[in-house]
């Protein structure tokens, strides 16, 4: 009997965490719940945070999955997940809500493929970056009859086309010279944006992000940057034309991860459009300005591609969760991305973090930086390449590194700082001029 009632203790004790995956449409307050739940659930490995309020104070909630939650790990990269950026567009919040409950319900069911992907990666979730827009297509439901209701946030803006336009930026500085990477802003960015946009851009600057994706909806396909295209920036108009940044082949490769672990993606006939692989360039598809996937690219050290995921922007509940079974390997494939190319510290000789440094890699033309503790993560394709460490004050240093299909390698950088001729101290002078005499001959 002592058997069996202690084989009852341990169900009783498993049921409240073993609840089944709730397939339905979540407002805002079952928002919050349910990343609450979770968090409950899974207190040693989660984290909820918010980043800022949308225009009616509603909190733009982000639910953390990590091994030390709170806490970046020097070497372990940093990834997103933001939905609902149109707030018609749904099935993204729900698939991230979806996602939270299935890395916490894993997790604790011991997965291995999960234990390692928490274990070195912190993931960020934000479901909704709309939640006012959410409210409004919620209200109308999946009869409304009004295509837009709800896409944008209290103020009528999209905010997809609501970013720093640091396109024009790039473009100029490609032929003639300049940054290639973290483009500063405008002094008066802040008074530009909306509340949404200036939360997501401040949280972007605050962590140091690798990959991310955001999650959208009206068709089905993994589009990758540029969005705006060079004649955009000429002609004014949103002109068609293909637009690839430096690192155009890894976002092919990323976007083609998602698109082939999707469900049928990958087919290309969907929503009555082709795309070969279900891939496109944004620019080549339409031409969009101020758009959050550039900016993200150009301001941070971030590659982010958008996701759009359903023909139906507002899906009917029962057909989430065919659509949770067609997303879901590919949102966890692509999370495993984040572990590719190079990582690796960069230090001065006296083991100091030196977060202005800077990592090149010859022949693209798109640099990264370190974190703020000094460890940086630069994605790229297997094969052989020259990369170089530089910081103001150091003497650069130059590697050949080989990348391989699996795990990323690990290349530190330890730089010297750099005396230069006419710097030194009168002290300095005379400690060296004291040594030449020493050592001249009579």
């Amino acid at each position: 009997m002592s058997g069996l009632l202690s084989v009852l203790l341990r169900l009783s004790l498993l049921l409240p965490w073993a609840a089944p995956v709730t397939f339905r449409h979540h407002r805002y307050d079952e928002l919050v719940r349910t990343l609450y739940k979770v968090h409950n659930e899974c207190p040693y490995i989660t984290r909820v945070y918010s980043v800022g309020r949308s225009v009616k104070g509603r909190h733009l909630y982000v639910l953390e999955f990590s091994d030390y939650p709170g806490i970046h790990e020097p070497l372990e990269p940093e990834v997103k997940y933001v939905g609902n950026m149109h707030g018609n567009e749904v099935l993204g919040r729900e698939l991230l809500l979806q996602l939270a409950e299935f890395l916490c319900e894993e997790f604790r069911n011991a997965n291995p493929r999960i234990l390692r992907l928490v274990q070195d990666t912190r993931i960020h979730i934000m479901p909704s970056m709309n939640p006012d827009g959410y409210e409004v297509a919620a209200a109308q439901g999946p009869e409304a009859s009004g295509y837009l209701l709800g896409r944008n946030n209290a103020n009528g803006v999209d905010l997809n086309r609501n970013f720093p336009d640091l396109n024009m930026y790039i473009y100029y500085n490609d032929k003639y010279g300049g940054p290639n990477h973290h483009l500063p802003l405008p002094d008066n960015w802040e008074s530009q944006v909306e509340p949404e946009t200036r939360a997501i851009i401040q949280w972007i600057q605050s962590f140091n992000f690798v990959l991310s994706a955001n999650l959208h909806g009206g068709a089905v396909v993994a589009n990758y940057p540029y969005d705006k295209s060079l004649e955009h920036r000429f002609r004014g108009y949103r002109r068609t034309a293909n637009t690839p940044t430096p690192d155009d082949k890894l976002f092919q490769k990323l976007a083609k991860v998602y698109s082939y672990a999707h469900g049928w993606m990958h087919h290309g006939w969907n929503c009555g459009d082709y795309f070969p692989d279900g891939i496109t360039n944004g620019a080549s598809w339409y031409s969009l300005s101020k758009g959050m996937q550039d900016f993200n690219y150009l301001h941070t050290n971030c590659f982010e591609i958008t996701l759009e995921l359903s023909c139906d922007k507002f899906p009917r509940q029962e057909e989430l969760p065919r659509e949770w079974l067609g997303n879901r390997e590919a949102l966890i494939q692509f999370l495993e991305q984040v572990h590719q190319g190079i990582k690796g510290m960069v230090l001065d000789e006296n083991n100091n973090y030196l977060p202005n440094a800077v990592i090149s890699v010859s022949g693209i033309n798109h640099d990264v930086t370190p974190g703020a503790h000094g460890d940086y993560f630069r994605l790229l394709l297997p094969g052989t390449y020259t990369v170089t460490a530089t910081a103001p004050g150091c003497d650069p240093k130059t590697v050949s590194v080989v990348v391989g299909p699996g795990e990323p390698t690990r290349v530190d950088f330890q730089l010297t700082r750099s005396i230069l001729k006419g710097t030194e101290s009168p002290a300095q002078h005379r400690e060296a001029d004291s040594h030449q005499s020493k050592s001249s001959p009579g």
